[in-house]
């Protein structure tokens, strides 16, 4: 045959590339129909029959006994079939067999192509398979090359790629070192899977996590959520599904040296282990840690939470660019508005105040608007009646009459505010005048140290000279 031994190269391709014996038995019957039908016709009926045990190929070529041939690569005579069945007759089907070295060597490279590309195919197909399970996993690689910014990374089977936004922030690596990530993703394309690496993704920490945490890696503790900024900070919420085990202890490990571990492998990047709770009230107050919470008020249907720390704690809650808060909204889902007591003391004497210009408003019904989320006259004035006529269980008549109060004195404090923004802008003017009087002074005295300046009489004198002699210009050119 013309490809000898097809048994040990089935065998060994199957070991090597990890692809089913299966598969490649099926492309090599393919190629052979291919590699036939190129040498006998396209119509040509072909069968391969390939024997596992010994690796012997049988080819076989059916036509089809009639009294007339029209197609010489599908059709026979009868006295042609007599030849191969003596007891043949019109509308049989024979199947003769043929050597497959009467294909000649045109029709041999034919097949040999086919082979190449079918087994081509099929371990690309056997790549995308295998790293589709891998996706959403932590893989271990080599840096390969370097390409635009991205860092080719070779998993032995295949090669990924760790594209610049999901590189951690001041990492360098040169050829040939090793490198942890995570499978973002694995694409199916035409010239084989492209894998997607990140190190930057929340993930990445989860696996980490379930690397280093045998409680975790066990279901014992539940990681309930990661956010992270790369390379800065990272917060993971954790439950234990046993009482007796400590789901934050057991994360941070004795002495710390399991998340030590997860630190060094994220070049530093601090990590905050927060306590989940089912109460968002107090998860929330965990998540903001190391701040200390002084009360919460909670907006359900917004999702969104005001936060009132103490003072001292204002800027730990926030944290530095914001991270702290931020990371906090992330893990949680929840909108949270971070306010020192101070400022917001403030705000709620300004809100008891506006509310209590309503006739008929006071403080107790001021308190019980402003519990009810209504915190000014503008939220007033902005609302519907039944809400109003519920709150303070008015009729329809007070309540309309306390919305219309409320658009008019919200309008008086808007026209307040326009006239005193444009008494600012007038007074902003006059003092830029002044500034640009006093450097036309201070320069007239650069140029000319030994003149006194001119005080504003004078100033105004000139002025008035200098006008009264354009004037009589004009009248002399008027009289010419």
């Amino acid at each position: 045959m013309f490809i000898t031994d097809i048994k040990r190269v089935i065998d060994q391709v199957s070991r090597e590339k990890g692809i089913e014996p299966e598969v490649l038995i099926n492309t090599l019957k393919e190629a052979i129909i291919s590699a036939a039908r190129k040498k006998i016709g396209p119509r040509a009926d072909i069968e391969v029959h390939y024997d596992g045990k010994t690796g012997d190929v049988e080819v076989f070529h059916f036509k089809e006994v009639v009294e007339e041939v029209e197609y010489f690569d599908s059709e026979l005579t009868l006295e042609e079939g007599y030849e191969y069945d003596p007891e043949c007759e019109i509308g049989d089907s024979l199947g003769i067999r043929i050597d497959t070295e009467e294909f000649g060597r045109i029709a041999a490279q034919s097949a040999k192509q086919v082979i190449i590309q079918k087994m081509r195919e099929a371990e690309r197909n056997a790549v995308y398979e295998n790293f589709i399970q891998k996706k959403g996993k932590i893989i271990n690689g080599i840096v390969q090359r370097f390409d635009r910014g991205s860092i080719i990374i070779n998993l032995g089977q295949a090669e990924a790629v760790l594209r610049p936004r999901d590189q951690m922030p001041r990492e360098n690596y040169k050829r040939g070192d090793r490198i942890r990530a995570y499978v973002l993703d694995v694409l199916e394309e035409s010239k084989g899977a492209q894998i997607i690496l990140s190190r930057t993704h929340p993930e990445f920490l989860v696996e980490l996590f379930k690397t280093e945490v045998p409680e975790v890696a066990e279901g014992i503790v539940t990681l309930r959520g990661a956010a992270r900024v790369p390379g800065l900070r990272a917060k993971v919420a954790v439950s234990s599904m046993d009482s007796d085990v400590d789901p934050v202890g057991a994360c941070v490990g004795m002495k710390g040296n399991r998340v030590q571990n997860i630190v060094q492998e994220l070049r530093g990047e601090k990590i905050d282990i927060v306590q989940w709770s089912p109460d968002i009230a107090r998860f929330v107050c965990n998540a903001l840690s190391p701040a200390e919470i002084a009360r919460v008020i909670i907006d359900e249907d917004n999702r969104s939470m005001e936060v009132i720390v103490n003072d001292e704690y204002l800027s730990i809650a926030i944290g530095k660019g914001g991270q702290n808060v931020s990371l906090a909204c992330e893990i949680t889902g929840w909108h949270l508005e971070v306010t020192s007591e101070e400022e917001y003391s403030r705000e709620l004497k300004e809100g008891y105040d506006s509310l209590m210009k309503l006739t008929g408003v006071g403080l107790s019904v001021a308190e019980i608007l402003f519990k009810s989320g209504y915190s000014s006259i503008r939220d007033i004035s902005e609302a519907e009646l039944e809400d109003i006529m519920s709150i303070t269980e008015s009729d329809e008549t007070q309540a309309n009459a306390m919305i219309e109060e409320a658009k008019v004195i919200l309008g008086k404090e808007i026209q307040e505010k326009e006239q005193a923004k444009e008494l600012e802008l007038e007074q902003a003017k006059e003092l830029e005048l002044e500034q640009a009087k006093a450097l036309e002074i201070e320069q007239a005295k650069e140029l000319d140290p030994d003149k006194e300046p001119k005080d504003d009489q004078e100033v105004q004198d000139d002025q008035e000279v200098q006008d009264d002699q354009e004037v009589q210009d004009d009248q002399e050119v008027q009289d010419d």
